[in-house]
């Protein structure tokens, strides 16, 4: 099976540019540094000790369940049905992370496809003119884009994004970016140059709840907290320390989501789950969006360091913000969208595709509700008079080494029971830095329900109870 695999990488690399989904992106060198471990923003290195081909346990009862509402897994049948599935290989050859970061090969984003650049205000509205003459609206919040425009470059960031949609419809209310590094550069929200490091988390805690791990799960470890290796994997009577599956998700502990990677996963659980998240897929969307490319390998240690977030996975901010929404939609996928519907006839909330059962999407909530009330985001989220409520997410970071470049994520939604907004907020920075990541997601949260406020709700008049 390992040499079908191999075949098929092979096989893939070969394929004519024509052929490949998304290659209207930049090239995809790669990143170095490693995904965060406890604390908001610590850089770590991560150790990379090839093994044997992964004999970690199958998914158990609870992904047989899912998988019959979600249309099942196919059976192994080699090299074309691990083709013909969506997703499941990436359509170009994914790069090392611990080479050159494609950040530093990033083009502008041409003029003719960028509609931010192109819109103009008319009447409130954002507007853009097609070939014709013919004039469509944006679903762009102007105010709320100006908003974090500014503060995007108010602080200087060298490259930062922030996305805002509205989760059960896709529309996107916000597509901001500023780059001091390079003030030419456009596009930044659609392009896939970020490693994804523990946002990466997200996909992986699905995974794994799939399978029957709960948020209460308790795994012990000792050490892993700056570098993961192999021996990290196996119980030892050293594990002094516990987190449950939801702590670890709050504190973003690699070394934990390494041990249960390797104890519950295959490498085809967590392929397809990152393939129905739409990594290594197309992402419909009028502006054209890089694919989010993610390498899974089949070794033991590589598959456990990939789902710790320290893969050869990249992702673009449009496409973080559509990753939280699929738990804000109760595990459905919905499409982003930038025209506003012509006539009067509003928006209404998507059907979606399913990825999760509604059951997981709830423990998944529950997960990333730790990172905000007692995990990795707690500071930001509590800032007074900046407080976002009922707000859940994920935070990431990961670090290139020379030249050094400081990736910080955050990816969420709120209110958690009836989400308004979801976003998606990047920030690279230098050694010295004014704004996070985090930081910049908190904010894209507040003014985004500033400007997205909750439907009223009418009451029937006491006097009109129980009447027909």
């Amino acid at each position: 099976m390992r040499f079908h695999r191999r075949l098929l990488s092979a096989a893939v690399a070969l394929l004519p540019l024509a052929l490949v989904v998304g290659a209207t992106g930049p090239e995809h060198p790669a990143s170095a540094g490693a995904s965060e471990d406890g604390g908001v923003g610590a850089p770590s290195v991560g150790a990379a000790a090839p093994a044997s081909e992964s004999d970690a346990g199958s998914s158990g009862s609870a992904a047989v369940s899912a998988a019959a509402v979600l249309g099942g897994e196919s059976p192994d049948g080699g090299l074309a049905a691990l083709a013909a599935e969506p997703g499941m290989v990436p359509p170009v050859p994914v790069p090392s992370r611990e080479k050159a970061p494609p950040i530093a090969k990033v083009k502008p984003l041409p003029r003719s496809v960028d509609l931010m650049a192109r819109a103009t205000l008319e009447g409130g509205k954002l507007v853009v003119k097609e070939k014709g003459g013919k004039k469509q609206r944006l679903t762009i919040d102007p105010v709320l884009q100006a908003s974090l425009t500014k503060i995007l470059r108010s602080y200087e960031t060298p490259y930062g994004a922030a996305v805002v949609l509205e989760p059960s419809s896709g529309r996107v209310l916000a597509l901001a970016e500023h780059s001091a590094a390079r003030p030419e550069l456009r596009g930044l929200p659609v392009r896939a140059v970020f490693p994804a490091a523990s946002i990466f988390k997200v996909i992986t805690g699905s995974a794994l709840l799939e399978a029957g791990v709960t948020p209460e799960t308790e795994e012990c470890f000792h050490g892993g907290k700056r570098r993961i290796s192999e021996k990290h994997l196996q119980d030892s009577e050293r594990d002094a320390s516990c987190y449950s599956l939801a702590l670890a998700m709050g504190r973003s502990a690699n070394v934990i989501f390494a041990k249960l990677t390797n104890k519950h996963l295959t490498v085809d659980a967590l392929r397809r789950m990152a393939a129905r998240f739409r990594f290594n897929r197309e992402i419909a969307f009028p502006v054209p969006t890089d694919v989010s490319l993610a390498a899974i390998p089949e070794e033991t240690f590589g598959l456990a360091n990939t789902g710790a977030g320290f893969g050869d996975v990249y992702l673009s901010p449009l496409h973080g913000a559509l990753v939280a929404a699929v738990a804000a939609n109760e595990g459905r996928w919905v499409d982003p969208i930038l025209f506003e519907p012509e006539g009067p006839a509003p928006l209404l909330p998507a059907e979606g595709e399913p990825v999760l059962t509604p059951e997981v999407a709830r423990d998944l909530t529950a997960l990333l509700e730790e990172t905000v009330t007692s995990g990795t985001a707690r500071a930001v989220f509590r800032e007074r008079g900046f407080r976002v409520e009922d707000a859940v997410g994920k935070t990431g970071s990961l670090a290139d080494r020379e030249p050094f470049r400081d990736y910080s994520w955050f990816v969420g939604f709120a209110p958690k029971d009836k989400p308004r907004v979801a976003v998606a907020a990047i920030i690279v920075n230098d050694p010295k830095w004014r704004i996070r990541g985090t930081w910049l997601g908190r904010e894209a949260l507040r003014l985004g329900l500033e400007r997205l406020p909750a439907p009223v709700e009418v009451t029937a008049p006491a006097s009109a109870a129980g009447k027909p």
